[in-house]
């Protein structure tokens, strides 16, 4: 891949951006150090005064992807049609090798040094849609809101332990919190549709989606948000990987010889989720459930089964997202 002129790195903090810009036809490895607010106007201000003279086109701006606090960077530089890279913040931090303490301005320098040595990983990055952002707070409240409710449900508990004068300070407070924390839920998952059904992509994908028998409307829209639409990953092997249900090997030399499994690194909640959609799957299609108790009864381990069928619940997502048309039972045409 034809490298670029310039490679700029930041550490991306909540209130400051610790900028450092490397020149790859530099003889030494100096670099400028820049420190400014992290705000949209810093930001532009920075690249029109201090980046004033550079082909921007031949800059490579990096940073980690520290959530909600690269929001306004990552805009930015999308709006402006500039190169940008955002990489994982662990990826970083292991690149570096041994290192002690820590330092903001030699942070954003490692961050520049990566870029710059690790061209060949590059992909550009993008913001998502503003439809998959609205989505993904939303199911972010979503989430907070039924931890919430499954705490105050378990106030009746006492019901049965407490005499009814007593269990009586609560129950109607009890009964209100929980009746608007369902209107609520409710309310953001009419929202989440809502969102969907006017963006005609995000409406015909989830339409393929939940066509998959086992898949239901949140994972649905779960994939979408993970995805950014099947926008960021180039097939179903990679959503494996990054929810957590690929296996790997584990085996070194000749006296470790570990059985395959998988990685701790992983999104949590598709992974959850996508264990909830095999679980089921494997109950109502009958196709699944033959593959299921057939695996089983060749004596490989339940969980290994359903981590098989998470898989392959992934590889139907993508095929009936590639070729356009909801999923086909063809199980029901055999014999």
């Amino acid at each position: 891949m034809k490298g670029f002129n310039y490679y700029i790195g930041i550490d991306v903090s909540k209130l400051t951006l610790d900028i450092s810009v490397f020149c790859d036809d530099a003889k030494s490895t100096k670099t400028a150090y820049y420190k400014i607010e992290n705000s949209e106007k810093s930001i532009a201000q920075f690249v029109k005064k201090t980046l004033n003279g550079y082909e921007l086109k031949q800059v490579l701006f990096c940073f980690e992807d520290t959530g909600i606090y690269a929001v306004p960077l990552s805009y930015y530089l999308s709006i402006n049609e500039l190169v940008y890279w955002k990489v994982p913040s662990l990826e970083i931090k292991r690149s570096k090798g041994i290192s002690r303490g820590k330092d903001d301005k030699i942070d954003s320098k490692d961050i520049a040094f990566y870029a710059y040595r690790n061209l060949d990983k590059f992909r550009p990055s993008k913001m998502p849609s503003e439809s998959i952002q609205k989505l993904r707070l939303l199911f972010t409240e979503r989430e907070k809101l039924l931890k919430s409710l499954s705490s105050f449900e378990k106030t009746a508990e006492n019901k049965d332990f407490l005499s009814k004068t007593v269990y009586k300070v609560v129950e109607s407070a009890n009964k209100s919190v929980i009746k608007k924390l369902k209107d609520t839920i409710q309310l953001i998952e009419n929202e989440m549709l809502t969102i969907i059904s006017s963006e005609e992509k995000l409406r015909r994908q989830y339409e393929l989606i939940t066509s998959i028998p086992g898949i239901g409307r949140q994972t649905a829209i779960y994939l979408l948000i993970a995805t950014k639409g099947f926008e960021s990953f180039e097939n179903w092997r990679q959503l494996a990987c990054y929810a957590g249900v690929a296996p790997f090997p584990y085996q070194s030399g000749t006296s470790i010889r570990g059985r395959n499994k998988v990685h701790p690194f992983a999104d949590k909640k598709l992974k959850s989720l996508l264990n909830m959609c095999a679980l089921i799957a494997v109950r109502y299609d009958k196709e699944l459930k033959t593959y299921y108790e057939k695996k089983c009864a060749e004596g490989k381990s339940k969980m290994l089964v359903i981590n098989n069928v998470r898989c392959k619940l992934l590889a139907r997502t993508f095929a009936v997202i590639n070729r356009n048309s909801p999923f086909i039972n063809t199980q029901k045409f055999a014999g």
